[in-house]
C-alpha cells in the first residue's frame, strides 16, 4: 500500500498504526433499502483497518510498534438500527483480538478500543434507511462523550499498551452484564437507542 510506503520512506520506520476510520448507519435492517450498505461497512470498519495493518506489520513488528484499533462498545454488545455497523465491529475486535495472541513474544502490541457514543461527524453522516447520510445527529450531542476527551483515552492506552479499553462506566457495565442478564443488556440498548443517548 502507497501509505505504508510512504511513511517508511519518510520516516523509515513504523512505532504506531492508529484505525480510527469508520462508517455507520442508522437504520433497522428491515427498513433498508439497499443491502450493499452492509458490505460498504464491512470495507471501511473492517477490512481497511486489516489490509493496512497486514501491509505494515512486518515494519511494526520490527519497530516493536503499537497497533491501536477504535472499535466501538457495538462490537462488544448488539446495538439495534447498527446492525451492519455492529457487524463490522464485532470482526474488527475478533481480528485484532487474534492478532494480539500472534504477536506474543515480539514486543508489537495490540491495544483495542470501545468506544461508547462519542460527539463526531459519524452520527451525521450515518447512512439512513433510503442509504443517503442523514446530515444531522439523531444522538443528544451534549450528553455524549467529546471527542477531545475520547483521544485522550486513546492515547493513553496506546502509551501504556493496554489490551482493551471500554471508555465509558456504562459500556463496562453493560460488557459484564451481558454475561449475567443478557436480556437486560438488550433493553438497555433499545433504550439508549430510543433516547438518543
Amino acid at each position: 500500500m502507497a501509505l505504508v510506503d510512504a511513511a517508511l520512506a519518510q520516516f523509515g520506520s513504523i512505532d504506531a498504526l492508529f484505525h480510527n476510520a469508520g462508517s455507520t448507519m442508522w437504520s433497522r435492517l428491515d427498513e433498508l433499502a439497499d443491502p450493499e450498505l452492509l458490505e460498504r461497512l464491512m470495507r471501511t470498519n473492517y477490512l481497511g483497518a486489516a489490509w493496512l495493518t497486514w501491509r505494515a506489520l512486518p515494519a511494526l513488528v520490527a519497530a516493536r510498534g503499537r497497533i491501536v484499533a477504535v472499535a466501538s462498545l457495538a462490537g462488544l454488545v448488539g446495538i439495534p438500527t447498527r446492525t451492519g455497523y455492529a457487524a463490522s465491529k464485532h470482526a474488527m475486535i475478533g481480528f485484532f483480538e487474534s492478532l494480539r495472541i500472534e504477536l506474543a513474544g515480539t514486543g508489537a502490541s495490540v491495544t483495542v478500543i470501545a468506544p461508547d457514543f462519542v460527539r463526531s461527524e459519524i452520527h451525521r453522516r450515518a447512512i439512513g434507511p433510503d442509504g443517503q447520510p442523514l446530515g444531522a445527529s439523531p444522538m443528544q450531542q451534549a450528553k455524549i462523550m467529546s471527542a477531545d476527551e475520547c483521544a485522550g483515552i486513546i492515547l493513553r492506552a496506546a502509551l501504556e499498551r493496554r489490551r482493551l479499553v471500554v471508555t465509558s462506566l456504562r459500556g463496562r457495565a453493560m460488557r459484564w452484564l451481558k454475561l449475567l442478564a443478557p436480556g437486560l443488556v438488550d433493553r438497555l440498548a433499545a433504550r439508549a437507542i430510543r433516547r438518543r443517548i
